[in-house]
């Protein structure tokens, strides 16, 4: 182990999405911020417009293992190097409706948040204000509090147009997705070119990923970023507090870095494990695992692809990989035959490219040979299609916990279980039927669905008022420990069924201004 160097004030262990505004912030107000991400380092001129390149941005590190009735995919939701997840993420951003933070309270089920939307709403507006968000709000007809968005929708796509008509057909209200992606240049970013890339990283920074938006500022404030250094183990030097980690760099040194404040903003797998993997004599079943809460709780959602072919052409290829239109009327949750239960959504008309995991040729696996080649044809010029999200309840069954086999950072490996409840599956059913009633409606000649799948990684770290049923307070501060903060989805007691990277943001801005008010208080 190398000599120890000085102290930092904060230090935050992952360069995604939260780890990075986390570093903004804290940089921003005078603090020093050191920055130790796992993967390589990446800049937008690394980026490269191809599905081979975008498998490069994800989950690279030791194998994480998967288990359960219904295994969840954790590569595909993970990042790998500096921008974390957020570096391929599609920028889909709607908010969590009022009625997700009060599960337990309305519904019976699942569990309620330590706070309110109410609570987050001057954050959503702040990082809406701050990283850009284009469409019309005034078309979420679900939404109670108005506030426009920064600039107006992405230029429809003949694609959204075909698919417009099932959903007008069935009276089901849609509105142009809220996309964290310029239809205006904005705040020196250029505006999107609709290329449908967006899956690999966005080169030219008009997707308001890590690397576009809050990184820069970290690092204009002095904020410093360590790739390819795995954080291994955290290091108390008494019950209540965190004195710094340990970590490895590249050519496998270990080495210790002290620190004032830890914020853990690695991935819903990674921060678990690292606190299951942190056991001392004060911390024998893990820090932070007093009620053996740490790991429990993992949610994702439960998806569904469905497929149309239409007459006209779609121009598939063009547009976004999140999505042109965005719908919410299956979100009520108890609104569905039982016993279904739980919110979903629609995005409509994704960008879809010929070929790769998620492509045309894969929607129809049964095809091959001519019959393939035929189809792949017509589906590139003809082809719509729609991403159903639903959502998944908190059991603690479905959790991330250690193996005895060692990984190459010479840790514990995780494994992530997971099943899906009878209810969620029923639900599932429910939004593939519409789906398919969808683009009936639209006119497609013929339509298809995928496999269930899934999208999207939280809890695991839920936060709460209880310690006995959950891992962090209001803020993210671990129960029983003075300065360890947790950031990320992580932190979601419930899932929704909207995607959780705006919310995600929100939580970390509001965490980072209350630990910076009250700072004497957690060092």
């Amino acid at each position: 182990m190398v000599k120890t160097p000085d102290s930092c004030d904060v230090l935050i262990v992952g360069a995604g999405a939260a780890g990075s505004l986390m570093a903004a912030r804290f940089a921003a107000a005078g603090k020093s911020v050191l920055v130790l991400e796992a993967g390589p380092a990446w800049d937008e001129d690394a980026l490269i417009s191809s599905h081979h390149w975008s498998r490069r941005l994800r989950w690279g590190g030791p194998f994480v293992a998967v288990q359960g009735d219904n295994p969840l995919g954790f590569g595909f939701n993970a990042g790998w190097g500096t921008g974390g997840a957020a570096l391929h993420h599609y920028g889909t951003w709607p908010r969590l409706h009022r009625e997700d933070f009060l599960m337990r309270s309305l519904y019976g089920r699942g569990a309620d948040w330590p706070l309110a939307y109410e609570d987050l709403l001057p954050h959503y507006n702040k990082i809406q204000d701050e990283v850009g968000i284009s469409g019309d709000v005034a078309r979420e007809d679900w939404r109670s509090d108005h506030i426009p968005y920064p600039m107006p929708p992405l230029p429809r796509s003949r694609q959204a147009d075909a698919l417009e008509r099932g959903f007008k057909a069935l009276g089901l209200p849609i509105a142009p997705a809220p996309m964290a992606i310029n239809s205006v240049p904005y705040r020196g970013r250029p505006a999107c070119l609709n290329d449908g890339w967006c899956d690999a990283g966005c080169p030219i920074l008009a997707l308001a990923n890590p690397l576009a938006v809050y990184q820069p500022i970290a690092i204009e404030n002095k904020a410093r970023f360590h790739a390819d250094s795995p954080v291994t183990r955290l290091v108390t030097d008494r019950t209540d507090r965190v004195s710094g980690v340990f970590y490895r760099t590249k050519g496998g040194a270990l080495h210790f870095q002290p620190a004032r404040l830890v914020i853990l903003a690695a991935s819903v797998v990674h921060n678990p494990a690292l606190l299951l993997n942190s056991v001392s004599s004060a911390h024998p079943d893990g820090i932070g695992n007093r009620f053996d809460q740490v790991g429990r709780g993992v949610m994702s959602h439960y998806g569904v692809v469905t497929f149309g072919m239409f007459e006209e052409e779609t121009d598939p290829h063009l547009g976004v990989t999140g999505a042109q239109w965005i719908c919410h009327a299956g979100y009520r949750k108890d609104s569905h035959p039982q016993p279904a239960f739980g919110s979903f959504q629609w995005l409509a008309a994704p960008s879809i490219k010929p070929n790769d995991v998620g492509g045309i040729a894969a929607s129809r696996f049964e095809l091959y040979g001519a019959a393939l080649d035929d189809f792949v044809r017509r589906a590139s010029l003809h082809i719509g299609s729609m991403v159903g999200m639903a959502e998944q309840l908190p059991d603690r069954a479905n959790r991330v916990t250690l193996t005895t086999e060692q990984t190459d950072w010479g840790t514990a490996r995780p494994v992530l279980t997971n099943r899906f409840s009878e209810s969620e599956k029923a639900l599932w059913r429910r939004m593939r039927d519409q789906g398919l009633e969808i683009l009936a409606a639209a006119g497609a000649t013929e339509h298809w669905h995928g496999p269930p799948m899934n999208a999207h990684l939280m809890g695991g770290t839920a936060m709460g008022t209880d310690p006995e049923r959950s891992v962090t307070d209001k803020v993210g501060r671990v129960h029983d420990m003075r300065n360890l903060f947790i950031a990320g989805a992580g932190l979601f007691p419930t899932a929704g069924a909207a995607n959780p990277t705006f919310t995600l943001h929100a939580l970390a801005d509001r965490s980072a201004a209350h630990i910076l008010d009250h700072w004497g208080h957690y060092i």
